[in-house]
């Protein structure tokens, strides 16, 4: 019985960590932890489950992004977790490609943006990486989305429009609502979504005074950015932005854990 694809490509790979000095190998599929070759480096699995207690890290990433977009997103997770140091290769598997990364400290990401739970906020960072590349028919599109604490959010903030979703069951996490989303990405004010993924309101105006806030941002972040950052401080919601230059900025307790532009190759 001949040996599966899986198998080969994955003993291709470890004579190529060896042969290049690779400090990490990560594998774009969700396979058996016995199938997985034995290296000397630390084994990361992008898939659907999220496990960094064992010897093997397993991480989920939004899988609709493309392979560039993925792979930046795992070098920050290596970088994060110290597995690699800016400069180092890696060796990355899928199921019908192997190939080499170099490691480049083009995103930043601070600790806790990868953990458990983070489907909603994955979602999103997808469609903000997809405006980001696209625009919104031609023309670039800055927006705010908010996660979590709905309730206290809607206590600091107040609707610059009419509530286009009042009534409406949309889920980001529903196929369908990229395109919605990405259409109503274009009016002004923030998106506020529950942690299930409904997204509760749009257009929504963040009252946020700075000189009240202790905000710990570097410096030339304008309104937006100062308005997603804290109504994290003010509440445990997260926080997305996406500016017209296309940079993509998560928000934590008023602090950035991931600074990223998808159209600057790294």
């Amino acid at each position: 019985m001949g040996l599966s694809t899986s198998h080969v490509l994955l003993k291709t790979a470890q004579n190529l960590l060896n042969e290049i000095g690779g400090k990490a190998l990560v594998v774009f599929m969700d396979i058996p932890e016995e199938e997985l070759v034995e290296v000397n480096v630390p084994v990361v699995v992008v898939g659907s489950k999220f496990e960094l207690e064992d010897r093997i890290k397993k991480i989920s990433i939004p899988k609709s992004l493309d392979l560039e977009n993925s792979l930046n997103l795992v070098s920050a997770f290596l970088l994060e977790h110290d597995m690699v140091q800016e400069g180092d290769k890696f060796v990355y598997v899928t199921e019908g490609l192997i190939g080499v990364k170099t490691v480049r400290k083009g995103m930043v990401v601070m600790k806790g943006f990868f953990s458990k739970g983070q489907d909603v906020i994955q979602r999103l960072l997808e469609i903000a990486i997809e405006l980001s590349i696209e625009g919104r028919e031609g023309t670039p599109v800055g927006t705010i989305f908010v996660v979590g604490d709905t309730r206290r959010v809607i206590k600091h903030s107040h609707p610059m429009i009419p509530n286009p979703f009042k009534g409406h069951k949309i889920n980001v996490l529903d196929k369908e609502s990229k395109e919605i989303i990405k259409e109503f990405a274009q009016l002004d004010g923030a998106f506020l979504i529950r942690e299930d993924g409904k997204i509760v309101a749009s257009g929504l105006y963040l009252e946020i005074k700075p000189k009240v806030i202790d905000l710990m941002l570097p410096p030339g972040l304008g309104s937006r950015h100062i308005a997603a950052a804290g109504i994290t401080k003010l509440t445990n919601a997260t926080s997305i932005t996406l500016s017209e230059s296309g940079t993509i900025r998560i928000f934590k307790k008023g602090m950035m854990l991931l600074e990223y532009n998808p159209r600057i190759r790294y």
